[in-house]
């Protein structure tokens, strides 16, 4: 009876081991395929090749999340050794960029804001997406203090400041279809 004992005990252990490396390998294509540190080859800067660095992010449009958002760029910026600075400068644009698509792109309402973070050598950046109503007025919409804000809580800097704590900022907007928020910086530069 001992011997049928450890014979299935080792079976048991067998079959468990297996289940475990099936269940890791799976987080690691998942982890790989969605978020995370994926490592890629990628055009850094004209025509050379370095390894690139990024991370994707989905979540629920609600300002709430706007605080998680910028932590997670943070973070995920670390690897590349900023100044307190440059960290503080990369999250209010993050921030900034996030409420947008909350305030103005969802107005409010459910949808999903998307974000990705790419490290190309010495260069981050952050893309921040919605599917909201889109800009009707990109040019008006630059415009320091234009607000679509028909409350008056809302001072119309957003992409001011994202200008401000940013080397570049590029916006791209369709109505009915949403808003996409492009931003680089260089660190330690």
């Amino acid at each position: 009876m001992s011997g049928e004992r450890n014979a299935f005990q080792k079976d048991y252990q067998k079959n468990d081991e297996k289940e475990r490396a099936k269940i890791v390998n799976m987080e690691k294509e998942q982890t790989q395929k969605w978020s995370g540190n994926r490592e890629e080859t990628q055009r850094c800067g004209g025509n050379k090749e370095e390894k690139g660095e990024s991370i994707r992010l989905e979540m629920d449009s609600q300002s709430k999340n706007e605080e998680f958002a910028r932590v997670v760029v943070a973070v995920f910026m670390s690897r590349m050794n900023p100044t307190l600075e440059e960290i503080d400068d990369v999250k209010t644009a993050v921030s900034e960029a996030v409420t947008n698509a909350v305030i103005h792109g969802y107005q409010n309402r459910d949808g999903i804001v998307y974000i990705e973070a790419r490290i190309c050598g010495s260069e981050l950046t952050v893309t921040v997406r919605d599917q909201g109503v889109g800009i009707p007025d990109l040019k008006k919409a630059m415009e320091p203090m234009y607000t679509s804000d028909a409350t008056g809580e809302r001072s119309g800097m957003g992409f001011s400041f994202m200008e401000a704590f940013m080397d570049k900022l590029e916006v791209e907007s369709q109505l009915g279809k949403g808003t996409t928020v492009r931003m680089k910086k260089r660190i330690g530069g």
